[in-house]
């Protein structure tokens, strides 16, 4: 199966499935990964070195392969709506996607909803492009920090319906990936901390009824 995961930015990958990516790629699926924003300076909160911290991030994740654009951080909401799709549809036609994961709409972070407006307008390719793979699923994931603070009482929040189990193998793959980018790990209690990510994946599991879980929310599945 070849699986395209969009993101706003770097980490959001690994925040939101590291450990789910991680399981995919020992299953022998092919996996690449889509970063809308990929400015170094645009990112305050990450060091000079966020390219070589990404490399190491998709490396220990198993990532097959990375696209990048350079749309501006925090201010996705300024691109046409046109430009973020096309790039996405690229993405999806030069990868093959089968199955898409982005960000949730309800994201507080304005790029997360952005992109995922973008990325659900794109999954239509297929449809307008003959000789692409029919898409088989699209889904949302959670991504600690953000899709939590979703405040919009009016929108419809994050509502788990598919849960990966990742075991601890997995969730500890994830934690150092995430190490790898210096500057997005922080001190519980917060939700970017080592123990908030694990007992996440704990109590994803816990809902389930198994060993650790990275949770989602499936909107589209064909089989």
């Amino acid at each position: 199966m070849k699986y395209l995961f969009v993101v706003a930015h770097p980490d959001d990958e690994t925040l939101g499935a590291g450990a789910t990516i991680h399981k995919f790629v020992r299953e022998g699926n092919q996996v690449a990964v889509a970063i809308m924003v990929s400015q170094v300076a645009a990112r305050r909160d990450l060091s000079s070195t966020l390219s070589d911290d990404e490399a190491k991030a998709m490396a220990i994740l198993g990532v097959h392969k990375v696209y990048h654009a350079d749309f501006p951080n925090i201010k996705m909401n300024t691109v046409p709506h046109l430009e973020l799709v096309q790039f996405i549809e690229s993405c999806i036609d030069d990868w093959g996607a089968e199955i898409i994961y982005t960000h949730h709409p309800s994201d507080t972070n304005n790029d997360h909803a952005v992109t995922s407006y973008a990325c659900q307008a794109a999954s239509r390719l297929f449809q307008r492009k003959p000789g692409l793979p029919r898409l088989k699923q699209f889904v949302y994931m959670e991504v600690p920090s953000s899709t939590e603070w979703s405040f919009d009482t009016s929108s419809i929040r994050f509502s788990p319906n598919m849960f990966i189990e990742v075991g601890k193998e997995g969730v500890e793959s994830k934690l150092k990936a995430l190490s790898a980018y210096k500057g997005v790990m922080r001190p519980y209690p917060h939700p970017r901390s080592e123990e908030a990510i694990t007992g996440l994946a704990a109590y994803r599991g816990v809902q389930a009824g198994c060993n650790y879980a990275e949770a989602f929310e499936s909107v589209f599945f064909r089989t």
